[in-house]
């Protein structure tokens, strides 16, 4: 619960928060700090000016914030809300706690009236002392910021926590240690004060006495007073606008602002999001169990420094007393060396102790704190504050990301005393690597079970030997030429199954495998004979592995040229490689060239997130979860230009949908782009971003509605991914020195239906462009 503490303190006073309002950033501060740093505004930048200006902006721009600008410190800056002018440049001061914040810009009137009903100065600004984001207050003044009531009563319960003894209410001078508590009366007693303010007798023999711990847990667990509308002071909130994100009355929706929004029911909102709040919490839960493991690891490690520091020392020394008085001199430098790489990785492990402990406070702190908003018995308080924190919740999730729990330094000390050189030599002693070269990796194995023949192509499939310690870098497959001719390599790289099309029917082919690494290569597997099929128009035959040496007696058909189309396989997809392969099997000097013809394919529903949900043959997609998920294409390529688009059939909420391509392991259940497997463009209503390895570019505008149709460029001859949304291209060339093998992916959610449209020519625009380069 301390470390909770950062978050129920007010930024600005640096003391738990007093009537803390929420500002439309979704930042907190108590009533009374927002009047103190209060600034006026000219009369020409009020918002009243700006209306009679004619500039039409609606109170509620402010709303539809630069998605990028809430997470991208270069995007965003310090700046305004949409639809609000900005305040003027002021000088700043500190709080207690180290924050920024702004002076008035002269002293407040004197006034008996509270800070929450005290008049505000005619045309205040109000600047967010953590986000430094401005706002024009309306004729309203601060009474138009709703309070955070479930903040309130999270402090409360924190506070309550942290008392040591529940006190007597009713000693006059050093009040006692409370006995019981009057469940009517609503006071704590001590034994004396008991006897003698509440005796057991006449009507006060009714009354229900009660444990202190058991009457505050009944203090605290009793109904909270309903909210109120902040436009309309005597009706209260029943419903949720999904539009504004903030609970509403029924006032608001026949004559306010929220008249032609889409609204919902408060209790299914307040429940959907507590829903969406837990499963954040979960990825965040495992995250901070990592954590701990990691930081008992890093414990452990420099306690194994220094083991194998005083270890590797011992061994310096023996050798250099071994070469005694020409040795000496030599020996206190190397020993210094030593020394200092055992700082060096004390440093490192201890600065990455430090910087963990200090994310895994936070972390913990805010899941502490997203706990007890969600013990929260008051749905509208709660729906206030719901979507900032799920958002909190995500970016902390984050920013545990890939790398944040590795260790930087090794605890080895890879370093060796060469002492074979002669005494003259001496001098010239130095360090050398420890660890010899690795061996060659061990000789990979077949597994017969996976391989077979199909037509004139065959699968192969391979794998390391199981008790094998030295990792290969890759595989050699080499073929002969089906007629007992020499061996050619046919597929070199780090997959473990392959396929070769292109074979002569009714031929013998024997295939071998080794791996390899920086040291060498291994040994030959055993050879694998396989036999391919009867050529026949009647029907397709799949021959399992192994097969007779021997030829089995089928028709002879006439041969024809024929070329070698290698890539990795995987179970259900196919492959386009459009170009001829330099290992060519053929019985004529005649070859046949390969055109790169347009492809055709769907949605692959065996490798989607199990959220997706398919229709239209596989070629419309939607999603059942409100998290984004991925789904990719059943078609990979690797060589050739290929495009395709898709027509967005259903857009609700502006959600962010992105299409690009992945590889065939791209995380499935996080937005595409966001780990190194994916290329995509992610885009809302308004503009658009490029994204990959979680690194956002070049912002277009320019968004989707219902309708529209995003198109997926693949031009793998020139390296290059470009879109398009409705026939125009969305900003540059996206990608560049983009190769490997690629499946055409989308990421959506539940509000977004998309239907794939595939077999299409290149788009007009970029063929001239094309033609031109």
């Amino acid at each position: 619960m301390e470390e909770m503490e950062e978050e129920l303190k007010c930024p600005v006073c640096g003391s738990f928060y007093r009537e803390p309002i929420i500002l439309p950033c979704s930042h907190n501060i108590c009533q009374a700090c927002a009047r103190n740093i209060l600034v006026q505004t000219p009369e020409s930048e009020s918002p009243q000016s700006r209306r009679a200006s004619g500039s039409g902006v609606s109170d509620y721009d402010y709303l539809d914030l630069d998605k990028m600008s809430l997470y991208s410190e270069a995007d965003s800056g310090y700046g305004s809300y949409g639809g609000f002018a900005s305040a003027p440049t002021t000088p700043c001061q500190k709080s207690p706690n180290g924050v920024r914040v702004f002076p008035p810009a002269m002293p407040p009137p004197a006034t008996h009236l509270s800070p929450a009903l005290a008049p505000v100065p005619r045309n205040s600004c109000i600047t967010c002392p953590q986000c430094h984001r401005s706002l024009i207050l309306d004729d309203r003044g601060l009474r138009g910021f709703p309070k955070n009531r479930v903040l309130e009563g999270v402090i409360d319960r924190y506070q309550q926590s942290k008392a040591a003894a529940l006190k007597c209410q009713l000693c006059e001078k050093a009040p006692k240690e409370a006995t019981v508590m009057c469940e009517q009366c609503d006071v704590f007693y001590c034994d004396p004060c008991r006897l003698r303010c509440h005796p057991p007798r006449g009507p006060l023999a009714k009354h229900r006495l009660v444990p202190p711990a058991q009457g505050r847990v009944s203090r605290r667990l009793s109904p909270r007073k309903v909210s109120t509308c902040t436009d309309h002071e005597l009706e209260n909130h029943s419903m949720y606008c999904v539009q504004c994100k903030m609970p509403v009355c029924y006032q608001c929706l026949e004559e306010g602002k929220h008249s032609s929004h889409e609204v919902k029911a408060l209790g299914a909102m307040w429940k959907l999001h507590k829903s969406q709040l837990s499963q954040a919490l979960n990825g965040l839960s495992d995250r901070a169990k990592e954590a701990k493991e990691f930081l008992v690891q890093l414990r452990n490690m420099v306690q194994q420094i220094q083991e194998n520091s005083v270890e590797f020392e011992a061994c310096l020394v023996a050798q250099c007393d071994a070469l005694i008085d020409a040795l000496n001199r030599r020996k206190a430098q190397l020993l210094a060396r030593v020394n200092k790489e055992h700082e060096h990785k004390l440093k490192v492990v201890r600065d990455q102790i430090s910087h963990c402990t200090v994310k895994l406070r936070q972390t913990t702190g805010l899941m502490e704190y997203c706990l007890e908003v969600i013990k929260e018995n008051d749905p509208s308080g709660f729906l206030q504050i719901s979507d900032a924190l799920i958002r909190r919740v995500h970016l902390t999730e984050d920013q545990w990301g890939k790398g944040t729990l590795t260790p930087r330094m090794t605890t080895d000390f890879d370093l060796s005393l060469d002492n074979s050189p002669l005494l003259q030599s001496i001098h010239q002693l130095d360090f050398v690597q420890m660890k010899t070269s690795s061996p060659v990796p061990a000789t990979p194995i077949l597994q017969l079970e996976e391989c077979c023949t199909h037509n004139n192509s065959a699968t192969l499939s391979w794998k390391q030997p199981p008790l094998s310690t030295v990792p290969a870098e890759g595989y050699i497959l080499e073929l002969d030429d089906g007629n007992g001719g020499q061996f050619r390599e046919v597929y070199v790289g780090k997959e473990t199954m392959c396929t070769v099309d292109g074979l002569h029917f009714n031929s013998t082919y024997n295939a071998r495998i080794k791996a390899f690494n920086k040291t060498g290569v291994s040994q030959y597997s055993k050879t694998l004979v396989l036999q391919t099929s009867e050529d026949t128009d009647s029907e397709e035959q799949t021959v399992p592995f192994p097969v007779p040496s021997e030829r089995l007696p089928l028709r002879r058909m006439s041969p024809f040229s024929s070329t070698l189309n290698l890539q990795p396989s995987f179970p259900r997809r196919s492959y386009f490689d459009f170009r001829p392969s330099p290992h060519q099997l053929s019985l004529h000097s005649s070859l046949q060239s390969l055109n790169a013809p347009v492809a055709w394919f769907a949605f692959d529903p065996g490798s989607a997130h199990s959220d997706i949900i398919f229709s239209n043959d596989n070629l419309t997609v939607t999603c059942s979860s409100y998290d984004d998920r991925v789904v990719l294409g059943k078609t990979g390529f690797s060589k050739g230009v290929h495009y395709w688009e898709l027509t967005v059939d259903r857009y609700d909420n502006h959600p962010d949908p992105a299409f690009g391509v992945a590889r065939i392991d791209v995380m499935k259940d996080v937005m595409l782009g966001k780990d190194d497997k994916a290329w995509a463009m992610y885009v809302d209503n308004n503009r658009s971003w490029f994204m990959h390895n979680n690194s956002h570019t070049n912002r277009t505008e320019g968004g989707i509605t219902k309708g529209a149709t995003i198109g997926v460029l693949l031009d793998l001859n020139r390296k290059t991914l470009t879109f398009f949304i409705n026939d125009e291209q969305q900003g540059p060339i996206a990608f560049e020195n983009v190769e490997g093998l690629f499946f055409p992916a989308v990421s959506l959610n539940r509000n977004v239906q998309v239907t794939l449209h595939t077999g299409l020519p290149v788009p007009d625009c970029y063929s001239s462009r094309a033609s031109i380069a």
